[in-house]
């Protein structure tokens, strides 16, 4: 169970969930990386239901809008092997700095591991109206263009906006709520 204030009810509704790196470490600046987080995605959808409804990834966290049968669960399941696999890949890569931040920045209570990818908690927040979708899909969708990288939310690559404007995304997402 997570040391987080923020509890998971269990409902099939929809939540606005957002996960950051360890001390905002700009960990998405690779493809190799991103495309840990959307197998994660792609897998518990086939396995467990997972609900993926919107999304964005930044450099140093993530928003998303899933509706899974246990939400808890499978945002612990996303976290420990996307976590796994991203101290995999750096240390294939030779990205030694970045592990040994990982390493330093590690919360003291995480006794079972040696690196802290994310930090804890997912603040999740029940969606419960049309309206309220709307809002958190805006938010989403507008994080890129309001940090400047694009112009257009559709524009970046790693975010739902490309779905919902008739594009193909690069995970498949639930459009009809």
């Amino acid at each position: 169970m997570t040391r987080s204030r923020y509890q998971f009810q269990q409902n099939p509704s929809p939540h606005f969930l957002t996960a950051t790196i360890n001390h905002w470490l700009p960990l998405f600046t690779r493809p190799a990386t991103v495309n840990i987080v959307l197998d994660s995605w792609r897998f518990l959808q086939r396995d467990s239901g997972f609900q993926l409804y919107g999304y964005v990834i930044l450099e140093n966290h993530l928003h998303l809008i899933a509706a899974p049968a246990d939400l808890s669960r499978d945002m612990q399941r996303f976290k420990a092997y996307t976590a796994k696999q991203i101290i995999g890949h750096l240390q294939q890569s030779g990205s030694a700095r970045v592990l040994e931040l990982l390493a330093l920045l590690k919360r003291p209570h995480k006794t079972e591991s040696e690196y802290q990818v994310w930090e804890e908690g997912s603040h999740p927040q029940l969606i419960e109206s049309e309206a309220a979708m709307r809002q958190k899909l805006n938010y989403i969708h507008l994080n890129p263009v309001k940090r400047g990288y694009v112009d257009l939310p559709e524009h970046w690559r790693y975010s739902s906006a490309r779905n919902y404007a008739g594009m193909t995304g690069l995970i498949e997402v639930v459009k009809d709520w």
